[in-house]
């Protein structure tokens, strides 16, 4: 029986273990520009449910206390990461004076050309290359709208630094139209992932679209800060710690149960 408790309270521990990285992970890019935090979450399920009836007769329903003796030990609940997900509320927007420095308001994202392909991002700390092509901070061209058609005909030429913006992303270089920004963004959120760099794409197992980011304003000479609470976060590393310890402790009383049980077994 003390086995059984083990694993339980191993699964615990990895799962808190787990929480305690994207804890980590967060308070790391408390600064990061534009940077999205993330969320672990858990499931608890019973090990009978794997197994087919022919294997073990326990009742396949949720765990509780009326159905624990009806087991008579037969199964064992667990814990398990359900994987995480990224919590894509605002950020604070932070003014810098710079006027390549752009922020999004509301839901949307800048597209950009990497050598791995067009990416999503919210980091609008821009720049112009030697070239005078528009880039982010990795020198990836930043694109203007025109999703479908070849992402190498979206740079933006510019001669100078001297450029304004309207709220929709219209793009002005000395009062002449230099087109409007590439503003997207997706119905569903979880369609997509992080791949560094403040930069996302499309999940392949999802089937979504990108779509005009219509109700999103770009802000000029601002950046929008990462939405990381690190008041909460030092909280719920604090709540996390204290529960794997927690766990640890289990399994130690575990062990010496079993330790008690193989001496007694001995004497006999």
């Amino acid at each position: 029986m003390s086995s059984k408790g083990i694993f339980t309270a191993l699964s615990g521990a990895m799962v808190q273990s787990q929480r305690l990285d994207t804890i980590a992970n967060n308070i790391a890019n408390v600064n990061t520009t534009s940077f999205k935090k993330d969320e672990q979450t858990f499931r608890e399920y019973l090990t009978s449910y794997e197994k087919p009836p022919d294997v073990i007769q326990v009742p396949r329903v949720p765990a509780s206390i009326e159905s624990f003796y009806d087991m008579q030990g037969g199964d064992r609940a667990l814990a398990e990461s359900a994987g995480t997900y990224t919590d894509f509320s605002q950020g604070v927007i932070k003014p810098t004076g710079n006027p390549l420095d752009l922020a999004l308001e509301g839901d949307g994202f800048f597209e950009v050309l990497t050598p791995q392909g067009v990416r999503l991002t919210r980091n609008g700390a821009f720049n112009v290359s030697n070239e005078g092509i528009l880039v982010n901070r990795e020198g990836h061209p930043v694109l203007r709208e025109g999703m479908g058609q070849d992402p190498q005909l979206r740079t933006i030429q510019v001669n100078s630094r001297n450029l304004t913006l309207s709220l929709a992303g219209e793009l002005y270089e000395g009062g002449e139209s230099l087109g409007r920004l590439s503003l997207v963004t997706v119905p569903n959120h979880e369609a997509l992932q992080k791949v560094g760099n403040s930069n996302y794409m499309l999940r392949e197992n999802f089937q979504a679209q990108l779509i005009p980011a219509n109700q999103a304003q770009v802000q000029q000479g601002f950046l929008e800060g990462s939405n990381v609470n690190i008041i909460k976060e030092m909280t719920d590393m604090i709540g996390a710690s204290r529960a794997f310890e927690s766990t640890q402790q289990t399994m130690k009383a575990f062990d010496q149960m079993d330790a008690k049980l193989v001496n007694e077994l001995a004497k006999t």
